[in-house]
Order: C-alpha cells, then sequence, then structure tokens
C-alpha cells in the first residue's frame, strides 16, 4: 500500500464516510472511554481516602491553574520566585485558553472546568485518530489496541486534566493522519493549531514538511516541468507546507515583540528552568540518582528509543517516524523539570504502534488481559501521583 495515497471512502458518497468511519471506531472510543473512566474513578475513590476533591486535582492544579489565569485574565502574569526565576504565563501557548474562555462564555462552566470538558471531548478525538492511524498501518484490532495502550499510559491521568495534552495530541494525531492520507490542506491548517497548543507543535510541522518534500522528491521528472506536474498531481501540497508552521511561528514571533527580543520565547522558557542543551542535563540527573533507580531509569529510556527504532525498522510510515521521532528527541534533549518528561512523550503515540501491532496478533482474551491490567495498573499509580507530587 502506498503510505500517502488518498484513503478510499467508504460508502456510495462522502457524506457515508464519517459515519461510518466513526462506526469503525466505536469499539476503540468504548474501550478508551472505559479505562479512563476506570482512572478518574480509582482517583476519586482515592481522593476521598486521602481527604482530597478529586475534581481541584483535575481542573485546578500546577499548570491547569497558569491555563486558567489565561483564559481569565490575558496574559502578562509573572511570578519571581525565591532564587531570581521569573515564571511567566507567556511559557503556555494559547489555544487551550482561548477554548476555556470561549466554552466559558456560552455555557455556565468556569474556565477550570471548561478546560476539562475541552480535554476529555480532545482525548476522545485523539482515540479516534489513533484508532485511524493503527487500522491504516496494522489493521482495525492494531487500531483498537493503540487507543487502548494510549488511554494506559502511566501517566494517563493527564488525558483527564484540563492540561493541554490531550488537545495537542488529537489536533497532531489527525494532522498526521491527513498527511498519510495525502489531505495536506487539512493536515498544514491542523498542524497550524497544533503549534498554537504546544511548543512540541513542531513535530508536526516537521512531518508535513519532511514527508512533503520526500513526496516531491519521489515523483520528480526532471525539470520545473516535473516539479509543477507533481504539484498539480498533489494540489494541496503547497497550500498545506505554507499553512503548517503559522501557529508555532505567529506564537513565537509575537511573544517575541511582546518581550523585546526575537528569542522572547526562549528567554520566557529559561525563566521556567526550560530549554534544550542536547540531554547534558538530563545524563547528570541521571548520574546524580541513586545506582538502582539510576539504571531503572536509563533503562526505561532505552526501552522507549529502542520502540521507536524498532518502529521505524519494521516500516513505520514516514509521517509517523518523523512526528514520533522529534517529539521524542524534544522531550530527552530538554532541561527542566525532569519529572515532566514521561509527560512531554505522551503524545509520541506511533512509540506504541509496535505494542499494539503486536496485541493485535494475540487471541483476543489474552490481550484484553494485559490490557486490563496495564489500564488497572494506571489507574493506581495516576491516582497515587496525583494525591503525591502530581504532574510537573
Amino acid at each position: 500500500m502506498n503510505d500517502l495515497a488518498p484513503a478510499a471512502v467508504p460508502g456510495r458518497n462522502r457524506s457515508d464516510a464519517l459515519p461510518a468511519a466513526l462506526r469503525r471506531a466505536a469499539p476503540a472510543l468504548a474501550a478508551y472511554a472505559a479505562i479512563r473512566l476506570l482512572g478518574v474513578t480509582v482517583l476519586a475513590l482515592w481522593s476521598a481516602a486521602d481527604g482530597k476533591d478529586w475534581h481541584t486535582l483535575l481542573t485546578a492544579r500546577w499548570d491547569s491553574l497558569w491555563y486558567t489565569r489565561v483564559a481569565e485574565q490575558g496574559y502578562g502574569y509573572t511570578v519571581q520566585l525565591a532564587n531570581g526565576d521569573v515564571h511567566s504565563s507567556l511559557a503556555f501557548f494559547p489555544l487551550l485558553p482561548w477554548l476555556e474562555r470561549g466554552l466559558a462564555a456560552v455555557s455556565p462552566l468556569s474556565p477550570a472546568d471548561a478546560g476539562m470538558v475541552v480535554a476529555w471531548l480532545a482525548s476522545l478525538a485523539a482515540a479516534w485518530a489513533l484508532y485511524a492511524t493503527g487500522e491504516r498501518v496494522h489493521g482495525p484490532r492494531a487500531g483498537v489496541a493503540l487507543a487502548a495502550l494510549w488511554a494506559a499510559l502511566p501517566v494517563g491521568i493527564v488525558q483527564s486534566m484540563a492540561y493541554s495534552e490531550s488537545l495537542f495530541t488529537a489536533l497532531a494525531a489527525w494532522g498526521v493522519y491527513a498527511v498519510l492520507t495525502g489531505r495536506w490542506v487539512a493536515a498544514g491548517a491542523l498542524a497550524s493549531l497544533a503549534g498554537l497548543t504546544r511548543p512540541v507543535g513542531v513535530a508536526v510541522v516537521a512531518a508535513v514538511w519532511i514527508t512533503a518534500v520526500v513526496t516531491m522528491w519521489r515523483e520528480r521528472d526532471g525539470g520545473a516541468d516535473g516539479i509543477r506536474a507533481t504539484l498539480r498531481a498533489h494540489r494541496g501540497i503547497l497550500p498545506g507546507v505554507l499553512l503548517a508552521p503559522l501557529g508555532w511561528c505567529g506564537f513565537f514571533l509575537w511573544v517575541g515583540a511582546h518581550e523585546g527580543s526575537f528569542t522572547g520565547y526562549l528567554d520566557v522558557q529559561g525563566g521556567w528552568g526550560n530549554g534544550f542543551d542536547g540531554g547534558l542535563a538530563f545524563a547528570r540527573f541521571l548520574w546524580q540518582l541513586p545506582p538502582a533507580a539510576g539504571l531503572g531509569l536509563a533503562l526505561g529510556v532505552a526501552l522507549v528509543i529502542w520502540l521507536y527504532v524498532h518502529g521505524v525498522r519494521r516500516g513505520q510510515p514516514l509521517p509517523l517516524a518523523v512526528y514520533g521521532g522529534v517529539v521524542l528527541l524534544l522531550a530527552l534533549t530538554a532541561r527542566g523539570y525532569f519529572g515532566s518528561k514521561p509527560r512531554l512523550m505522551m503524545p509520541a503515540y506511533p512509540l506504541l504502534l509496535p505494542l499494539a501491532a503486536g496485541l493485535a496478533r494475540w487471541r483476543p482474551v489474552r490481550a484484553w488481559l494485559v490490557v486490563g491490567l496495564v489500564a488497572a495498573g494506571s489507574a493506581v499509580y495516576g491516582a497515587f501521583w496525583l494525591n503525591g507530587s502530581g504532574p510537573p
């Protein structure tokens, strides 16, 4: 199969495509919703026993407070720490706060509750995109397994929080799927929206650009005439390429203008202790851990890298390989609070494709037993985590 060819439209016309796609995805959406419901239920029970409010943990702690503040007050809020570091709301990309503000304006929801609703709806949209991706690459059972595995990640509870990970993953996964199916304008628009959601939106832009370049190169026929013929064959490729970086670049440049420096956004991130150093700070962090903890974490990182390499060697389609690789690279080479790395890698769903393909080959009872055990572990860990140190 040509991975970049448009998908066949089921039914007699395009109006039949969406209902048919939703019917195919229904088992994956049901599995995803059940796993996340288990996670929230265990969180609620654990929080009640610990004297805490599960709703507050999901909507009004850590980064969710910053998103809500942007939704209510706009940008400009800063906190200066005792060590001199300055935490600015400009570090947080605007799409989630915009949606929080808009939904709160047309409903009785507070911005914080609106953020949770956006996250829950976006997580279902992400699960649908993951199903569609797994179905295209490895078949329907792999699509269901991919959505279920993503729901059951150890830090999967973040998908149910008023955080931007679910929204970003939905936009990114549908954007990469649009590249896979040759829908270039949709891919560019979704990449631009993903770039308004999180800094790692550049991974979606990279998937669009690199796949477009490879597509043009594969179908070149010499000279300007060949280029024009390729552009005619892929009419949306140039608009898609031009659209893709607008969101990310627009916010980066706006923050730069606000701060009076082209590197203004990087300076804001520096105030939070974030940035990119090629992984040196992460290596020092591993070295300073107790030997057993450092070795365990290093083995976990090695497993994640192995999953990526394994997927690429098995012929993972180019857009997925590029997107997953960039997300993983940015997560592992960033400095900052290192407890956040599992959350930063959560949008890298292509890493789960080899596992999903393997589960799809198992007998259903065995496969769902494994998924159930992993989901139970995720639910317990998520409840423990949020009632303890919480998400960074």
